[in-house]
């Protein structure tokens, strides 16, 4: 099967995925009143797993809904020494570098997967690791937060598949890695 890494992420129009004080709320800036899910729900159903930082994976535990994930969730921490009870059999625990645990989540028979989280797809990007993006640009600039996008050891160029708006004022651009 074709082992593919994805990342499906909003962003501000300044590139930052969280503000200053790591919230989201301006995520929500754009009145929905229908909840479209601006092709979410199409693109989990293309995965087989989904890989996410500690932070990623405490903020989604605080949201105030059920678990939001059908397929197993990948936690890279240094730090956790354990999922909570409330999340074991869902989230595995995963540590080593990016490489080693690619390779871990592979064997495990996940190929497809949706990275997720600004510290770990930073990681996955420095390593080349990222086949394709989906950005999701919320017409908003935070001034400051926490950016999708750091330092990168090389350039890594990406073709633009193609471009959605939604709700008038979001836009979507999907892109892939050119190799």
């Amino acid at each position: 099967m074709e082992k593919k890494n994805s990342v499906f992420i909003a962003m501000s129009l300044d590139g930052y995925i969280a503000d200053k004080n790591g919230g989201l709320d301006w995520l929500q800036a754009i009145p929905n009143p229908d909840n479209n899910d601006m092709g979410y729900v199409a693109f989990t159903n293309t995965i087989d797993a989904l890989v996410m930082g500690r932070k990623t994976f405490e903020t989604v535990c605080g949201f105030d809904v059920d678990w939001p994930y059908n397929q197993p969730v990948f936690v890279l921490s240094k730090t956790l020494k354990e999922i909570p009870e409330s999340h074991q059999g869902k989230a595995f625990l995963v540590k080593g570098t990016v490489t080693e645990i690619i390779d871990q989540i592979h064997n495990k028979g996940f190929s497809r997967l949706y990275i997720d989280g600004g510290t770990t797809i930073q990681n996955f990007l420095k390593e080349d690791l990222i086949d394709e993006l989906v950005l999701s640009t919320i017409p908003v600039l935070l001034g400051g937060g926490s950016p999708l996008f750091s330092k990168l050891p090389d350039k890594l160029k990406f073709e633009l598949i193609g471009t959605k708006t939604y709700l008038n004022q979001i836009t979507q651009s999907h892109y892939k890695r050119q190799k």
